[in-house]
């Protein structure tokens, strides 16, 4: 018998807050179970369950895990402008001239996560040898 991820777990100040912003990112929306000032407010969307638990601490340091988004309706550029406007900010940009990269952007808690191209983007740029494009 093995395991699988059930959700993956962030530690934050306000779980609704940052639960509504990542349900936003995801076309996604909070659980009917969690209501503004709960401790915890849980994110199911297609591929990933996010669950929101605050914590007393604040976040002191890089993230040691993060999320890789592919947008699945727009250009990288389209996804990295919604996300901005939505209150992430950039952090590293990694984006090449070639079309080739990703941003690295933080949530509105701070958290990192990337945004890398589209699958079209991806197979636009594929080598004509088959190989695996990268991000």
């Amino acid at each position: 018998m093995t395991s699988r991820v059930r959700h993956v777990t962030i530690d934050c100040a306000d779980a609704y807050r940052l639960g509504t912003f990542w349900a936003e990112v995801l076309g996604a929306r909070v659980s009917d179970e969690d209501q503004p000032g709960d401790d915890e407010a849980l994110v199911a969307a297609d591929g990933i369950t996010l669950l929101f638990v605050e914590v007393p601490e604040g976040k002191t340091a890089k993230n040691r895990i993060h999320v890789d988004l592919e947008p699945q309706d727009r250009t990288r550029e389209e996804e990295v402008e919604r996300l901005l406007t939505l209150g992430a900010t950039l952090v590293e940009d990694h984006r090449r001239p070639d079309g080739l990269g990703w941003a690295t952007l933080a949530d509105i808690e701070g958290n990192e996560f990337c945004v890398e191209r589209s699958r079209g983007e991806r197979a636009a740029s594929a080598p004509v040898d088959g190989a695996v494009p990268a991000p």
